[in-house]
């Protein structure tokens, strides 16, 4: 299935939900914020919410400094 991640075509396998793409890319859920189809996600539910073919995902890196 494939799905657009931050603007790009992005493979992921059927069914896949939040948690799967994060992980299938290597990124820690901690200090993220993640949108599908212009709606935040809650971090508790990245597990349970299934995507679907083209949907539209924004995953924002949080990133510390001073």
């Amino acid at each position: 299935m494939k799905i657009i991640l931050n603007g790009e075509s992005l493979e992921t396998v059927e069914g896949a939900s939040v948690e799967t793409v994060l992980k299938q890319l290597g990124i820690s859920r901690e200090r993220v914020a993640v949108e599908l189809n212009t709606d935040i996600v809650p971090k508790a539910d990245y597990e349970k919410q299934l995507l679907s073919d083209g949907d539209k995902i924004e995953i924002v890196h949080f990133v510390g400094g001073g």
